[in-house]
């Protein structure tokens, strides 16, 4: 039997911080519930572990009696960090005790894993340097400024390296859940809490739900300025090397600046404003791949198909049809039009 071991966090935190703790702890009861009906031996011991033995949650509106305080257990087997409210510093400030508590549970042997927003916290304790990292997309640019020698990977769902798991924003934790289920309980176990609580078992990616807004909290105004240029020429193929001697910079440092600032080289920063302009068109518009497709610059279809999917998970006309109501109700022969695209 291991111990795994659901933080609350002090301070008046997110009613998401509620759901993740809330949620973790159903499915994981559930998942011991599930290995106890079979006769198994793989049930874990569960707990909510504070600071405190109370801890107020949702701004005040619930209090959580935690089964446990980080002084009174020594020794656990996996952490659970929910998601944590957008007043980071704030937040982080009040949790500096429950903060190094992971650290050191962690040198012992333990695993933790951060859900969404949760990942802040998790960074500051500094275990994340060098390490891959996910969290919502809406996220990004300020997690970046903070912590700039994490590998920030938002396309990611989940992310899994020495015993450190994160994943993306929102609801997504409960495909965490699934994930750890299957990791320390069984497959099957991880198969019926899918069932039962309706999530997608092996999602991988979030790129469905992103959306591109590009990373403006840096200090480089070229990079800065560039960027501006990039997106006023959606309709343009711009070469990276007229641009960065547009600004008198030399291309390898022009990158590796623009790396530096955004997380993406000119050309992906370039390609991921022309997918996000192509998405908002196919979701608000009966515009053909093809009419989307030339609007952003690209004329040869395959390549904007697989650039499409790439970044979004899906194709054009899967996205479309997901997103897009006029398309769902327009009928037959206009679907049949836009299927040989």
């Amino acid at each position: 039997m291991k111990h795994i071991t659901i933080l609350a966090p002090d301070g008046q935190t997110s009613m998401s911080t509620v759901a993740c703790i809330v949620g973790a702890n159903q499915m994981l009861t559930e998942a011991n519930s599930y290995q106890k009906a079979a006769g198994s031996n793989l049930a874990h011991r569960i707990e909510i572990v504070g600071m405190d033995e109370q801890v107020n949650l949702g701004s005040g509106l619930l209090t959580i009696k935690t089964h446990a305080t980080i002084h009174q257990l020594s020794k656990t087997d996996l952490i659970l960090i929910p998601a944590v409210p957008e007043s980071y510093d704030k937040t982080l400030e009040g949790n500096r005790l429950l903060t190094e508590w992971i650290v050191q549970q962690y040198k012992a042997g333990a695993e933790v894993a951060a859900m969404c927003s949760g990942a802040f916290m998790l960074a500051s304790t500094g275990l994340l340097e060098s390490r891959k990292c996910s969290t919502h997309w809406r996220f990004a640019e300020t997690f970046r400024s903070r912590f700039p020698n994490v590998d920030l990977q938002t396309d990611m769902l989940i992310t899994d390296e020495h015993g450190i798991y994160t994943n993306g924003g929102g609801y997504s934790f409960l495909n965490l859940m699934i994930f750890l289920i299957e990791k320390y309980f069984d497959r099957q176990t991880a198969i019926y809490c899918s069932k039962v609580f309706q999530v997608e078992i092996d999602r991988q990616s979030q790129s469905a739900f992103s959306i591109f807004s590009g990373q403006k909290l840096h200090g480089d105004e070229v990079v800065r300025q560039a960027q501006a240029y990039i997106e006023s020429k959606l309709d343009e193929r711009i070469s990276m090397e007229a641009l960065s001697a547009r600004f008198a910079v030399g291309r390898r440092n022009f990158d590796r600046r623009f790396v530096k600032a955004t997380g993406n080289t000119p050309t992906e920063y370039a390609q991921r404003v022309k997918i996000e302009s192509a998405k908002k068109a196919f979701e608000t518009t009966r515009k053909t791949i093809y009419e989307v497709m030339y609007e952003v610059g690209y004329s040869d279809l395959k390549a904007f198909r697989e650039l499409f999917r790439r970044l979004t998970g899906l194709s054009p006309l899967e996205y479309r049809t997901k997103y897009n109501k006029d398309v769902k109700s327009a009928g037959t022969g206009f679907n049949t039009i836009f299927n040989r695209n």
